[in-house]
Protein backbone atom coordinates (compact mmCIF):
# COMPACT_ATOMS: atom_id res chain seq x y z
CA UNK A 1 0.00 0.00 0.00
CA UNK A 2 2.94 2.27 1.07
CA UNK A 3 4.16 2.20 -2.38
CA UNK A 4 1.03 2.70 -4.14
CA UNK A 5 0.33 5.83 -2.36
CA UNK A 6 4.33 6.84 -3.09
CA UNK A 7 3.53 6.24 -7.16
CA UNK A 8 -0.10 8.60 -6.58
CA UNK A 9 2.14 11.21 -5.40
CA UNK A 10 5.00 10.84 -7.51
CA UNK A 11 2.44 11.45 -10.42
CA UNK A 12 0.73 13.92 -8.88
CA UNK A 13 4.22 15.63 -8.56
CA UNK A 14 5.40 15.12 -11.94
CA UNK A 15 1.49 16.82 -13.40
CA UNK A 16 2.37 19.82 -11.18
CA UNK A 17 5.71 20.39 -12.65
CA UNK A 18 4.71 19.93 -16.42
CA UNK A 19 1.69 22.61 -15.87
CA UNK A 20 4.39 24.84 -14.65
CA UNK A 21 6.89 24.85 -16.97
CA UNK A 22 3.29 25.28 -19.58
CA UNK A 23 2.62 28.15 -17.81
CA UNK A 24 6.28 29.75 -17.94
CA UNK A 25 6.57 29.10 -21.53
CA UNK A 26 2.95 30.72 -22.49
CA UNK A 27 4.00 33.68 -19.99
CA UNK A 28 7.53 33.86 -21.97
CA UNK A 29 5.59 33.86 -25.51
CA UNK A 30 3.00 36.31 -24.59
CA UNK A 31 5.26 38.59 -22.53
CA UNK A 32 7.93 38.49 -26.29
CA UNK A 33 4.97 38.77 -28.29
CA UNK A 34 3.32 42.01 -26.06
CA UNK A 35 6.54 43.20 -26.02
CA UNK A 36 7.72 42.74 -30.15
CA UNK A 37 4.28 44.52 -31.02
CA UNK A 38 4.73 47.41 -28.64
CA UNK A 39 8.37 48.00 -30.13
CA UNK A 40 6.55 48.66 -34.07
CA UNK A 41 6.91 51.96 -35.00
CA UNK A 42 3.43 53.82 -36.44
CA UNK A 43 3.88 55.57 -39.12
CA UNK A 44 1.22 56.92 -42.20
CA UNK A 45 1.98 56.00 -45.72
CA UNK A 46 0.51 57.60 -48.21
CA UNK A 47 0.13 55.74 -51.56
CA UNK A 48 -0.14 57.62 -54.88
CA UNK A 49 -2.71 59.56 -52.35
CA UNK A 50 -4.36 56.82 -50.55
CA UNK A 51 -3.39 57.39 -46.60
CA UNK A 52 -2.91 54.28 -44.19
CA UNK A 53 -1.77 53.79 -40.72
CA UNK A 54 0.97 50.84 -40.22
CA UNK A 55 3.44 49.78 -37.75
CA UNK A 56 6.62 48.69 -38.67
CA UNK A 57 9.93 47.78 -37.38
CA UNK A 58 11.96 48.42 -40.77
CA UNK A 59 14.66 50.81 -39.77
CA UNK A 60 14.29 52.62 -43.47
CA UNK A 61 11.79 53.85 -45.91
CA UNK A 62 12.99 51.69 -48.55
CA UNK A 63 12.38 48.43 -46.08
CA UNK A 64 9.07 50.07 -44.84
CA UNK A 65 8.12 49.80 -48.71
CA UNK A 66 9.10 46.71 -49.37
CA UNK A 67 6.92 45.19 -46.82
CA UNK A 68 4.00 46.30 -49.17
CA UNK A 69 5.87 44.89 -51.81
CA UNK A 70 6.81 48.47 -53.39
CA UNK A 71 10.05 48.11 -55.30
CA UNK A 72 10.54 52.11 -56.41
CA UNK A 73 12.11 53.64 -59.62
CA UNK A 74 14.27 56.54 -60.37
CA UNK A 75 11.52 58.44 -61.58
CA UNK A 76 9.26 57.52 -58.41
CA UNK A 77 8.63 59.99 -55.92
CA UNK A 78 9.67 59.47 -52.18
CA UNK A 79 9.31 61.41 -49.32
CA UNK A 80 11.23 61.36 -47.31
CA UNK A 81 13.98 59.21 -49.09
CA UNK A 82 14.55 56.05 -49.43
CA UNK A 83 17.39 55.69 -47.19
CA UNK A 84 15.69 58.23 -44.52
CA UNK A 85 15.53 56.36 -40.80
CA UNK A 86 11.54 55.41 -40.03
CA UNK A 87 10.40 57.06 -37.01
CA UNK A 88 7.23 56.52 -34.82
CA UNK A 89 4.50 58.92 -36.35
CA UNK A 90 6.95 59.79 -39.17
CA UNK A 91 4.52 60.21 -42.78
CA UNK A 92 5.80 59.01 -45.76
CA UNK A 93 4.89 60.05 -49.00
CA UNK A 94 5.00 57.34 -52.24
CA UNK A 95 4.00 58.28 -55.98
CA UNK A 96 4.61 56.09 -58.61
CA UNK A 97 5.78 57.81 -61.98
CA UNK A 98 3.85 57.35 -65.07
CA UNK A 99 5.84 57.14 -68.32
CA UNK A 100 4.30 59.48 -71.00
CA UNK A 101 4.95 59.81 -74.83
CA UNK A 102 4.88 63.60 -75.59
CA UNK A 103 4.71 65.50 -78.47
CA UNK A 104 5.37 69.32 -79.14
CA UNK A 105 4.31 70.20 -82.60
CA UNK A 106 5.31 66.63 -84.09
CA UNK A 107 8.61 66.49 -82.15
CA UNK A 108 7.90 62.73 -79.85
CA UNK A 109 10.09 62.23 -76.66
CA UNK A 110 9.23 59.94 -73.75
CA UNK A 111 8.98 61.83 -70.19
CA UNK A 112 8.71 60.43 -66.77
CA UNK A 113 5.92 61.91 -64.34
CA UNK A 114 4.29 62.04 -60.96
CA UNK A 115 1.58 64.11 -62.22
CA UNK A 116 -1.96 63.34 -61.58
CA UNK A 117 -3.74 65.77 -64.36
CA UNK A 118 -2.50 66.65 -67.82
CA UNK A 119 -2.45 70.35 -65.89
CA UNK A 120 -0.43 69.50 -63.30
CA UNK A 121 2.14 67.62 -65.91
CA UNK A 122 2.17 71.08 -68.15
CA UNK A 123 3.11 72.77 -64.53
CA UNK A 124 5.88 70.32 -64.17
CA UNK A 125 7.17 70.35 -67.32
CA UNK A 126 7.14 73.58 -67.35
CA UNK A 127 5.66 74.22 -70.53
CA UNK A 128 3.74 77.40 -72.11
CA UNK A 129 0.51 77.61 -73.30
CA UNK A 130 -1.41 80.33 -74.80
CA UNK A 131 -5.31 80.44 -74.96
CA UNK A 132 -4.99 79.31 -78.81
CA UNK A 133 -2.68 76.24 -78.53
CA UNK A 134 -4.50 72.96 -78.33
CA UNK A 135 -3.35 70.18 -75.75
CA UNK A 136 -5.02 67.03 -76.14
CA UNK A 137 -6.06 65.52 -73.91
CA UNK A 138 -7.41 68.64 -72.48
CA UNK A 139 -6.03 69.82 -68.95
CA UNK A 140 -8.46 68.41 -66.99
CA UNK A 141 -7.94 64.66 -67.95
CA UNK A 142 -6.00 62.25 -65.18
CA UNK A 143 -2.64 61.22 -66.47
CA UNK A 144 -2.71 57.55 -67.64
CA UNK A 145 0.33 55.03 -67.83
CA UNK A 146 1.99 54.99 -71.06
CA UNK A 147 -0.38 57.69 -72.40
CA UNK A 148 0.27 60.02 -74.96
CA UNK A 149 0.02 64.10 -74.67
CA UNK A 150 0.02 66.40 -77.77
CA UNK A 151 1.08 69.91 -78.22
CA UNK A 152 -0.03 71.98 -81.07
CA UNK A 153 1.34 75.47 -80.77
CA UNK A 154 -0.80 78.21 -82.62
CA UNK A 155 0.66 80.94 -85.15
CA UNK A 156 -1.43 83.83 -86.17
CA UNK A 157 -2.53 83.86 -90.08
CA UNK A 158 -4.12 86.50 -92.38
CA UNK A 159 -7.29 85.49 -93.47
CA UNK A 160 -9.28 87.10 -96.48
CA UNK A 161 -12.65 85.75 -97.47
CA UNK A 162 -14.86 87.93 -99.71
CA UNK A 163 -12.56 90.79 -99.57
CA UNK A 164 -12.80 91.19 -95.99
CA UNK A 165 -9.27 90.45 -93.60
CA UNK A 166 -8.81 89.33 -90.18
CA UNK A 167 -6.22 87.62 -87.98
CA UNK A 168 -7.31 84.70 -86.79
CA UNK A 169 -4.92 82.20 -84.57
CA UNK A 170 -4.34 78.16 -85.89
CA UNK A 171 -2.25 74.99 -85.49
CA UNK A 172 -3.31 73.41 -89.33
CA UNK A 173 -0.78 72.44 -91.47
CA UNK A 174 -3.01 72.60 -94.41
CA UNK A 175 -5.10 75.33 -96.07
CA UNK A 176 -8.00 72.87 -96.21
CA UNK A 177 -7.33 72.22 -92.93
CA UNK A 178 -7.39 75.70 -91.68
CA UNK A 179 -10.51 76.23 -93.69
CA UNK A 180 -12.41 73.21 -91.84
CA UNK A 181 -10.88 74.66 -88.91
CA UNK A 182 -12.26 78.36 -89.07
CA UNK A 183 -15.45 76.90 -90.52
CA UNK A 184 -14.98 78.59 -94.00
CA UNK A 185 -16.86 76.84 -96.52
CA UNK A 186 -16.18 77.24 -100.60
CA UNK A 187 -18.66 77.43 -103.20
CA UNK A 188 -18.86 75.33 -106.14
CA UNK A 189 -16.53 77.98 -108.16
CA UNK A 190 -14.84 79.65 -105.53
CA UNK A 191 -11.22 79.93 -105.36
CA UNK A 192 -8.79 80.06 -102.41
CA UNK A 193 -5.02 80.88 -102.63
CA UNK A 194 -2.59 79.14 -101.88
CA UNK A 195 -4.07 75.82 -103.10
CA UNK A 196 -5.67 73.76 -100.43
CA UNK A 197 -3.30 71.34 -100.18
CA UNK A 198 -0.52 74.01 -99.53
CA UNK A 199 0.76 73.96 -96.13
CA UNK A 200 0.45 77.19 -94.09
CA UNK A 201 3.11 79.14 -91.94
CA UNK A 202 2.63 82.31 -89.89
CA UNK A 203 3.50 84.33 -92.84
CA UNK A 204 0.80 82.61 -94.88
CA UNK A 205 -2.18 84.90 -95.80
CA UNK A 206 -5.22 82.69 -97.11
CA UNK A 207 -7.76 84.27 -99.60
CA UNK A 208 -10.97 82.63 -100.36
CA UNK A 209 -11.99 84.59 -103.57
CA UNK A 210 -15.97 84.45 -103.61
CA UNK A 211 -16.81 83.11 -107.60
CA UNK A 212 -20.43 83.84 -108.80
CA UNK A 213 -22.02 84.00 -112.42
CA UNK A 214 -24.92 85.80 -113.00
CA UNK A 215 -27.12 86.66 -116.56
CA UNK A 216 -27.43 90.05 -116.99
CA UNK A 217 -30.10 91.38 -119.51
CA UNK A 218 -30.02 94.11 -120.99
CA UNK A 219 -32.25 96.32 -123.50
CA UNK A 220 -30.47 98.75 -126.20
CA UNK A 221 -31.26 101.11 -128.91
CA UNK A 222 -30.13 100.19 -132.37
CA UNK A 223 -29.54 103.06 -134.89
CA UNK A 224 -31.71 103.33 -138.03
CA UNK A 225 -30.41 104.22 -141.65
CA UNK A 226 -30.81 107.03 -143.47
CA UNK A 227 -31.50 106.82 -146.77
CA UNK A 228 -31.79 109.86 -149.67
CA UNK A 229 -34.16 109.89 -152.66
CA UNK A 230 -33.60 112.22 -155.31
CA UNK A 231 -36.39 114.81 -155.99
CA UNK A 232 -36.84 116.25 -158.82
CA UNK A 233 -38.98 118.85 -157.59
CA UNK A 234 -36.95 120.77 -155.16
CA UNK A 235 -33.99 123.00 -156.20
CA UNK A 236 -30.48 120.81 -156.20
CA UNK A 237 -29.33 121.58 -152.69
CA UNK A 238 -32.14 121.49 -150.76
CA UNK A 239 -33.38 118.44 -148.93
CA UNK A 240 -37.16 117.63 -146.77
CA UNK A 241 -37.39 114.71 -144.74
CA UNK A 242 -40.09 112.70 -146.04
CA UNK A 243 -40.15 110.24 -143.28
CA UNK A 244 -38.45 110.42 -139.68
CA UNK A 245 -36.34 107.57 -138.40
CA UNK A 246 -37.05 105.23 -135.69
CA UNK A 247 -34.90 103.56 -133.41
CA UNK A 248 -35.07 99.97 -132.86
CA UNK A 249 -34.79 98.22 -129.79
CA UNK A 250 -32.51 94.69 -129.18
CA UNK A 251 -32.09 92.80 -125.95
CA UNK A 252 -28.78 90.85 -125.14
CA UNK A 253 -27.96 89.03 -122.34
CA UNK A 254 -25.00 88.80 -121.36
CA UNK A 255 -22.93 86.02 -118.74
CA UNK A 256 -21.07 88.16 -116.18
CA UNK A 257 -18.79 86.63 -113.50
CA UNK A 258 -18.27 88.26 -110.51
CA UNK A 259 -15.64 88.31 -107.69
CA UNK A 260 -15.76 89.13 -104.10
CA UNK A 261 -19.46 91.19 -105.73
CA UNK A 262 -17.16 92.93 -108.34
CA UNK A 263 -17.68 92.19 -112.45
CA UNK A 264 -14.27 90.85 -113.46
CA UNK A 265 -15.77 89.41 -117.32
CA UNK A 266 -18.91 89.78 -119.46
CA UNK A 267 -19.78 87.30 -122.06
CA UNK A 268 -22.83 88.10 -124.75
CA UNK A 269 -24.62 84.29 -125.32
CA UNK A 270 -27.98 85.73 -126.66
CA UNK A 271 -29.55 88.42 -128.71
CA UNK A 272 -33.54 88.99 -129.42
CA UNK A 273 -34.83 92.10 -131.58
CA UNK A 274 -37.72 93.75 -129.57
CA UNK A 275 -38.52 96.65 -131.86
CA UNK A 276 -37.67 97.01 -135.56
CA UNK A 277 -35.59 100.08 -136.90
CA UNK A 278 -37.56 102.89 -139.08
CA UNK A 279 -35.03 104.58 -141.85
CA UNK A 280 -35.24 107.96 -141.94
CA UNK A 281 -36.23 109.36 -145.94
CA UNK A 282 -35.18 112.21 -146.79
CA UNK A 283 -35.82 113.83 -150.71
CA UNK A 284 -32.75 115.05 -152.11
CA UNK A 285 -33.21 118.18 -154.43
CA UNK A 286 -32.05 118.03 -158.35
CA UNK A 287 -33.55 120.96 -160.04
CA UNK A 288 -31.61 123.15 -161.49
CA UNK A 289 -31.52 127.13 -159.39
CA UNK A 290 -30.86 130.30 -160.82
CA UNK A 291 -27.94 131.59 -160.86
CA UNK A 292 -27.69 135.17 -159.38
CA UNK A 293 -26.36 137.63 -161.79
CA UNK A 294 -22.90 139.46 -160.55
CA UNK A 295 -22.78 142.54 -159.98
CA UNK A 296 -22.95 145.13 -162.67
CA UNK A 297 -22.74 149.12 -163.59
CA UNK A 298 -26.08 149.70 -164.46
CA UNK A 299 -28.29 152.24 -164.12
CA UNK A 300 -31.96 152.14 -163.07
CA UNK A 301 -33.06 154.05 -165.70
CA UNK A 302 -31.53 150.94 -168.54
CA UNK A 303 -34.21 148.66 -168.41
CA UNK A 304 -38.13 148.91 -167.88
CA UNK A 305 -39.75 147.11 -165.51
CA UNK A 306 -41.97 147.56 -162.48
CA UNK A 307 -41.45 149.66 -159.48
CA UNK A 308 -41.90 149.81 -155.83
CA UNK A 309 -40.30 151.12 -152.45
CA UNK A 310 -39.56 148.60 -149.61
CA UNK A 311 -37.68 149.06 -146.09
CA UNK A 312 -34.61 147.30 -146.76
CA UNK A 313 -31.86 145.39 -144.00
CA UNK A 314 -28.52 143.90 -144.59
CA UNK A 315 -27.29 140.28 -143.71
CA UNK A 316 -23.88 138.23 -144.13
CA UNK A 317 -23.85 134.04 -144.27
CA UNK A 318 -22.16 133.96 -141.12
CA UNK A 319 -24.99 136.21 -139.00
CA UNK A 320 -26.19 134.75 -135.52
CA UNK A 321 -28.38 131.40 -136.80
CA UNK A 322 -27.48 131.46 -140.54
CA UNK A 323 -26.25 128.38 -142.22
CA UNK A 324 -25.10 130.13 -145.22
CA UNK A 325 -27.71 128.41 -147.47
CA UNK A 326 -30.14 130.51 -148.80
CA UNK A 327 -33.68 129.08 -148.95
CA UNK A 328 -32.97 128.17 -152.96
CA UNK A 329 -29.99 126.02 -152.02
CA UNK A 330 -27.96 128.43 -152.89
CA UNK A 331 -24.71 128.29 -150.97
CA UNK A 332 -23.19 131.95 -149.95
CA UNK A 333 -20.08 131.25 -148.23
CA UNK A 334 -18.84 129.45 -151.12
CA UNK A 335 -19.96 132.35 -153.34
CA UNK A 336 -18.92 135.36 -151.82
CA UNK A 337 -19.57 137.94 -154.46
CA UNK A 338 -23.08 136.70 -155.08
CA UNK A 339 -25.65 139.76 -155.19
CA UNK A 340 -28.58 137.86 -153.20
CA UNK A 341 -31.80 139.37 -151.54
CA UNK A 342 -34.49 138.04 -148.94
CA UNK A 343 -37.92 138.39 -149.80
CA UNK A 344 -41.08 137.85 -149.05
CA UNK A 345 -42.13 135.10 -151.79
CA UNK A 346 -45.96 136.01 -151.41
CA UNK A 347 -44.75 139.99 -152.84
CA UNK A 348 -41.74 138.88 -154.69
CA UNK A 349 -41.21 135.33 -155.86
CA UNK A 350 -38.15 133.44 -155.44
CA UNK A 351 -36.27 133.39 -158.89
CA UNK A 352 -37.11 137.02 -159.30
CA UNK A 353 -34.48 139.38 -161.04
CA UNK A 354 -34.20 142.87 -159.24
CA UNK A 355 -32.47 146.38 -159.52
CA UNK A 356 -31.98 147.13 -155.94
CA UNK A 357 -31.38 151.03 -155.79
CA UNK A 358 -27.88 151.28 -154.19
CA UNK A 359 -26.99 147.77 -153.99
CA UNK A 360 -27.33 147.04 -158.26
CA UNK A 361 -29.03 143.71 -160.20
CA UNK A 362 -29.81 140.82 -157.66
CA UNK A 363 -31.52 137.48 -157.51
CA UNK A 364 -34.68 137.06 -154.68
CA UNK A 365 -33.13 133.43 -153.38
CA UNK A 366 -33.88 133.61 -149.72
CA UNK A 367 -36.76 133.68 -147.29
CA UNK A 368 -36.53 135.51 -143.45
CA UNK A 369 -39.02 134.95 -140.92
CA UNK A 370 -38.75 138.90 -140.01
CA UNK A 371 -39.09 139.22 -143.90
CA UNK A 372 -42.56 140.25 -144.48
CA UNK A 373 -44.50 141.94 -146.93
CA UNK A 374 -42.46 145.50 -148.65
CA UNK A 375 -39.18 144.55 -146.66
CA UNK A 376 -36.02 142.97 -148.30
CA UNK A 377 -32.79 141.92 -146.87
CA UNK A 378 -29.93 142.59 -149.00
CA UNK A 379 -26.88 140.03 -149.38
CA UNK A 380 -22.93 141.14 -147.98
CA UNK A 381 -19.53 139.29 -147.74
CA UNK A 382 -18.70 141.25 -144.83
CA UNK A 383 -20.23 142.10 -141.23
CA UNK A 384 -18.65 145.79 -142.33
CA UNK A 385 -20.72 146.15 -145.07
CA UNK A 386 -23.80 145.05 -143.85
CA UNK A 387 -23.36 146.94 -140.75
CA UNK A 388 -22.87 149.99 -143.01
CA UNK A 389 -25.93 149.63 -145.62
CA UNK A 390 -28.29 149.79 -141.92
CA UNK A 391 -31.99 150.17 -142.59
CA UNK A 392 -33.28 152.14 -145.17
CA UNK A 393 -36.41 152.67 -147.68
CA UNK A 394 -34.93 151.67 -151.17
CA UNK A 395 -37.11 151.47 -154.57
CA UNK A 396 -36.38 148.53 -156.61
CA UNK A 397 -37.43 147.81 -159.68
CA UNK A 398 -39.18 143.91 -160.91
CA UNK A 399 -36.97 142.78 -164.25
CA UNK A 400 -39.39 139.97 -164.81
Amino acid sequence: MYKNITALFSSFTRKKLYLSITALLVLAVTTGFVGYETTKAEVTLVLDGKKSEVKTHANTVRELLSEHNIKPNQHDLVKPGLDAKVKDNMKVDYLEAKEIVLTVNGKEKTVWTTAKTVEQFVKEQQLTLNEHDVIKPNLTADIQDQGKIKIESAFPVKLVVGGKAQQVWTTSTTVADFLKQQKVSLGEIDRVTPAKTKKITGKTQVEVIRVEKVTDVVEEETPFATVNRKDSGLTKGKERVVQDGKKGKLEKRYEVVMENGKEVSRKLIGEKTLAESTDKIVAIGTKAQPQPVVSRSKSSSSSGGREMYVTSTAYTAHCSGCSGITASGYNLRANPNAKVIAVDPNVIPLGTKVYVEGYGYAIASDTGGAIKGNKIDVFFSSQSQAEAWGRKTVKIRILN
